[in-house]
């Protein structure tokens, strides 16, 4: 199930839980690595995680499902890179695709996110914590990863975004 509104990825992961919410996973999907992030099973806040380097499919596939396993994920927020004007290209489409092989192997609700601005975002945060640009170069996946989690968690709240 791939999702565009929150609504109905909301109630597809409530359906999945008995409390109604559960932990998220949240991936900014780039060419050459995976940031990941995750939420308290409440939706207050999304944490970075780790960067995955990209690899073959089933390569992803097995460390994705490790980190799905270990944090009982019971749904993904996968950024969707939109251009500025709201119109998709390639990237958009690689993600359409990403999405569509993570629905067939883990059996989760997927919901595409816009994620425009989610990495100037993540890095303006790392350099008012006065971040290295060695760090900030490590990190910023995984930190975009929380950003594009975190507006769709706010979202799932009853948030405007």
């Amino acid at each position: 199930m791939i999702f565009e509104d929150a609504r109905g990825f909301g109630e597809a992961v409530g359906a999945l839980s008995a409390e109604g919410g559960g932990v998220l996973i949240g991936l900014d999907l780039g060419t050459k690595t995976i940031g990941t992030a995750t939420c308290d099973a409440g939706w207050r806040f999304a944490t970075n995680g780790t960067t995955i380097q990209r690899g073959k499919w089933g390569r992803d596939r097995e460390t994705l499902a490790a980190l799905i396993r270990s944090r009982s994920v019971k749904g993904i927020v996968l950024g969707l890179p939109r251009n500025m004007d709201g119109s998709e290209g390639p990237r958009a489409q690689a993600s359409r695709a990403y999405a569509r092989n993570c629905a067939e192997a883990f059996a989760l609700p997927i919901l595409l996110w816009d994620e425009r601005w989610s990495t100037q975002a993540a890095e303006a945060a790392m350099i008012g914590q006065d971040m290295s640009r060695a760090k900030r170069a490590a990190a910023i996946d995984a930190h975009a990863a929380a950003v594009i989690l975190q507006g769709a968690i706010d979202r799932l709240a009853g948030g405007v975004l």
